[in-house]
């Protein structure tokens, strides 16, 4: 069997797995950014909230950073309200802390929490679904379920602000459209960014980073039977 080549820094939690598996020594501590974003998105603008844990540590010595966003929320309907955003940023978040501590990596087991600074940018009295992502759509399939996906893809830029600074960011968004049991559902994800100034340095790295992560996703949709057709950024 060929060997899986793997990134050095790593890039992706799956690359860590791997080099633990191949007898290297690594340490993890997530660290979170709750950060107030500046999005323009067809030809619409407005502020969001986005959820950032940086995987930081070293493999064998060496220092890395895995900078990773979770999920996006904002007060309108062009993504999910704060308070689902969080729920649907720990939920992804809490299945890479168990693939990294399966893995045999000391991780500890933090979440993002909302804190005031969140909390001011949620409707509290406005009605709420519940707070779905794609792993539920494929536990449906999973169950027999018929469950089809249009997969839209698009870099979205966007500012983030930090304490002190503004940092211009790109996305590597998807729009999954998801028709299951007689209706449709928008769920949304981020597969990867990179800092707008540094396109010619980094948007190739970030495109091979979200293609990598969509493929295992693909991989998931066909082991339950979800209609769908391929894509990835280029």
């Amino acid at each position: 069997m060929k060997k899986m080549t793997i990134n050095l820094p790593p890039r992706r939690i799956s690359d860590l797995v791997t080099l633990k598996q191949d007898g290297a020594e690594i340490t993890c501590q997530p660290c979170f950014d709750v950060l107030p974003v500046d999005f323009a998105h067809r030809d619409q603008e407005f502020q969001a909230i986005i959820f950032i844990c940086c995987f930081e540590g070293e493999v064998n010595g060496s220092e890395y950073v895995i900078r990773k966003c979770y999920s996006r929320g904002c007060p309108n309907n062009l993504c999910p309200h704060v308070s689902q955003a969080v729920m649907i940023a720990n939920r992804y978040l809490q299945r890479d802390l168990r693939t990294l501590q399966d893995a045999g990596i000391n991780v500890e087991n933090k979440l993002f929490t909302l804190d005031d600074m969140v909390v001011k940018f949620e409707k509290l009295h406005e009605s709420q679904g519940p707070a779905l992502t794609i792993d539920d759509y494929i536990n449906l399939a999973g169950e027999g379920n018929a469950v089809a996906v249009e997969i839209g893809l698009e870099y979205v830029p966007a500012v983030e602000h930090f304490a002190n600074y503004t940092n211009a960011q790109t996305f590597l968004m998807c729009d999954f459209i998801v028709t299951t049991l007689g209706h449709k559902h928008l769920v949304q994800r981020c597969f990867a960014c990179y800092q707008t100034d540094k396109v010619n340095g980094e948007k190739q790295h970030a495109v091979e980073v979200a293609n990598a992560r969509m493929a295992l996703l693909y991989e998931r949709f066909d082991e339950v039977g979800i209609k769908y057709q391929k894509r990835f950024f280029d």
